[in-house]
């Protein structure tokens, strides 16, 4: 039965009546009464890892010297660029967005019943066709029975996650991008849960950048909404907290030097650097790590030094000034700018994707939490709207991508699902089933990955094969997680490491997953003999990405 149901605006917040009061940031953040308001970020020595010598003909040859000894010379690889979306509160992924089904893959579809849990009513269930075929669908791309592949990863046709995709992607980014789902329980709409790659991004796949190592759009350890799972938590690699384009520019400022040219501010800063390092060496901290911690100082100025030589500029790195993201042919329009998940996912996606010169991106990997995903209660238009936000700053991060010729890992979690009684809802609705519920049962992960050299190859010799491959594990007919379906089913720790296996698969160095958790002293859950079964894709890249 369709019933009207309260509509809540996007950046509304969401009341929950049958939660507590929220208390914590992450839950005001999960339904919507937090905004992701920060200060603005600034470079450390201990999350830079700044460019070549070779990109710095300009600073003085003590100054290259100091570069190296404080280890501020540039990375060791380019690794492919990563963003983790993070929508908190317990989003629906499984059904109405992503197809999850059976033992056989997206396509071994669920019953009635489990689609209904998962917001479907019976004329919408995937393998059903649809009344005007695949002209009815918005995108235009549906196979006629209420799936969609145009993205390779199968999304039901109405996904509101696929609208926004296609709204911000031309035909020929989607043509070379593909997925996998992963079927996974985890808590509801709580922080807690270890969803955050970030660090594990960095540790084991050997991810950095030019400028930062890893960045979030909060100021949180994990620089999202979700925790980082504790082994990996490394101070040195924090997030730094990039949620609008100031954040950005504000990274390499050094000072108003009023008139002086950009090269004088070089030499200013050059001087201040050899003056602290003279200064340093004099004097005693009387601290058990006293060289250390004089070392780490005197190498801020350095850095300082280094940065005025990199951007005289910092236009460079203005997310207005660049005409993919902003303008009559950017991503986003001035106007979008506006709303702050747009502004958040073009200031993160800009420094993850766009580089200097060197070909390293300026941060290796980052993370876009965005709040108000625990809309049950708020009626299926609540959601309906929500997601396809969500979607758009999807495909933003995609087009971008491929705008930059850079192929991309997108991750997208939340903590916990929800689950639909039955009643459906018209309108924004869309006829589909009201969200009533928090429900870790009907939970699952995805990824997409973006290869400007065509779309991403899944592993089998069959289309069996590669079925289950592209969904790795599966669900129950009743629409429910199979939790010994896979290591990640019921652990989310273990989702996490199936990530990282996955984003070193994209690298062709899966063989080298239990040794870099050794070498990093870290515990990995999915053994050895089983992680050509979790692993979705052929390498993209042979190792890293090339210099372009």
């Amino acid at each position: 039965m369709a019933k009207k149901n309260l509509f809540i605006p996007l950046d509304q917040p969401i009341p929950q009546p049958d939660h507590a009061r929220p208390k914590t940031r992450r839950e005001f953040l999960a339904q919507g009464f937090s905004t992701g308001v920060g200060t603005v970020a600034t470079t450390s020595v201990l999350g830079s890892l700044l460019a070549s010598p070779a990109a710095m003909a300009d600073l003085s040859t003590d100054m290259l010297a100091r570069l190296t000894e404080c280890g501020l010379d540039g990375g060791s690889s380019r690794k492919i660029p990563f963003i983790h979306i993070d929508l908190a509160g317990g989003a629906n992924m499984a059904g109405s967005n992503v197809l999850v089904g059976g033992q056989g893959g997206q396509m071994d579809f669920l019953s009635a019943g489990g689609y209904s849990k998962q917001g479907l009513p019976g004329d919408m269930v995937p393998g059903a066709l649809e009344a005007g075929g695949a002209a009815s669908s918005e995108t235009g791309s549906s196979n006629g029975d209420h799936t969609d592949t145009s993205l390779g990863l199968a999304f039901h046709s109405d996904s509101a996650f696929l609208r926004g995709i296609h709204d911000r992607t031309s035909e020929l980014t989607r043509a070379n991008i593909n997925g996998a789902v992963i079927p996974a329980r985890s808590e509801n709409d709580t922080g807690n849960n270890p969803h955050n790659p970030l660090y594990g991004i960095a540790r084991i796949g050997g991810a950095t950048g030019s400028l930062l190592g890893l960045i979030g759009s909060r100021n949180s350890e994990s620089g999202g909404n979700s925790m980082a799972p504790a082994q990996y938590i490394q101070p040195d690699l924090r997030p730094s907290k990039i949620d609008r384009p100031s954040d950005v520019t504000g990274l390499v400022s050094v000072g108003d030097f009023g008139s002086l040219s950009p090269q004088e501010v070089v030499y200013v800063m050059e001087s201040v650097a050899r003056m602290s390092k003279n200064k340093t060496d004099s004097v005693n901290t009387l601290l058990a790590n006293d060289s250390e911690v004089r070392e780490k100082l005197a190498c801020t100025y350095v850095e300082n030094a280094s940065l005025a030589d990199q951007f005289p500029n910092i236009d460079v790195l203005n997310v207005f000034s660049d005409p993919d993201i902003v303008g009559p042919s950017g991503i986003f329009s001035s106007d979008e700018m506006n709303d702050r998940e747009f502004s958040k996912t073009a200031s993160v996606m800009k420094l993850v994707l766009d580089s200097p010169a060197n070909g390293y991106p300026y941060a290796g990997a980052g993370t876009i939490a965005m709040g108000g995903y625990d809309y049950h209660g708020g009626g299926r238009s609540t959601g309906e709207v929500r997601d396809f936000r969500a979607g758009r700053c999807m495909g933003a991060c995609l087009e971008y991508a491929a705008r930059k010729g850079r192929p991309l890992m997108l991750y997208v979690s939340s903590d916990g699902s929800l689950s639909s009684n039955g009643a459906t809802e018209d309108g924004l609705g869309r006829g589909k089933g009201m969200w009533t519920s928090d429900n870790q049962q009907t939970a699952a992960s995805f990824f997409l990955v973006y290869n400007p050299g065509g779309r991403p190859q899944l592993i089998g010799a069959s289309e069996a094969e590669q079925a289950r491959h592209q969904q790795i594990g599966y669900m129950r007919g009743s629409g429910d997680v199979e939790t010994g379906s896979s290591p990640a089913a019921n652990n989310v720790d273990q989702l996490v490491q199936m990530v990282l296996l996955n984003y070193m698969a994209l690298h062709g160095e899966q063989g080298q997953f239990a040794q870099r958790f050794n070498d990093e002293g870290l515990v990995q859950g999915l053994g050895s003999s089983q992680i050509d079964n979790y692993t979705a894709f052929e390498p993209i890249v042979n190792g890293q990405i090339s210099n372009s």
